[in-house]
């Protein structure tokens, strides 16, 4: 997994609920996963866990340095932000640094938000999705990611994505959702 992140050139990721996990902090990420494991009635091992969030922190280190030029694009609805499913301070803390990739702190990404008013008239939601470098699609699903590679279908997500990703608000006006989203968990300031 970690060799697809260091050899892609554009990530484009869509998600309804959660953030992504290159754009998770470490203690939602940690929260997440204790989740899956309880939904799967996994006994927790801490060691296993710490790996695993270890390792997730380490790969995004991709979005921050790397030989070639990178670009990351995410787009977000605006529920993902109001989705509270793990302690308060956690959403805070995912919340205020969402605000900071959103207004330029990583200069390889792009955060943008679907406003819930937004009009959507012939662009609906879809499942959550990556698309790497325009070869491969991981679809998020119930039971594990669906990996689609075969270029029409590849094709179909990227038009997927550019319709979604024409509703976007970046910048300050995705900060400015962030925020809001902030002082109702009252964490803004």
């Amino acid at each position: 997994m970690r060799e697809r992140y260091q050899r892609l050139r554009l990530l484009r990721g869509y998600q309804t609920r959660g953030v992504p996990g290159l754009l998770q902090t470490a203690d939602y990420t940690r929260a997440a996963l204790m989740t899956v494991r309880e939904e799967e009635n996994l006994r927790p091992d801490d060691a296993d866990l710490n790996a695993a969030v270890a390792e997730r922190m380490n790969r995004q280190m991709v979005l921050r340095r790397g030989m070639r030029p990178r670009t990351f694009l995410f787009v977000v609805e605006e529920d993902t932000l109001w989705y509270r499913p793990y302690p308060r301070q956690v959403h805070i803390d995912q919340l205020r640094y969402l605000r900071q990739v959103a207004t330029g702190r990583l200069a390889s990404v792009v955060f943008g938000v679907i406003p819930r008013t937004v009009g959507r008239h012939g662009v609906r939601p879809r499942e959550s999705f990556i698309i790497t470098d325009d070869a491969l699609v991981s679809v998020e699903m119930v039971s594990g990611y669906l990996r689609i590679s075969t270029p029409d279908e590849v094709a179909m997500y990227v038009q997927a994505w550019e319709r979604l990703n024409g509703l976007t608000v970046v910048g300050d006006e995705a900060a400015a959702l962030v925020d809001r989203a902030l002082d109702d968990l009252g964490g803004g300031g």
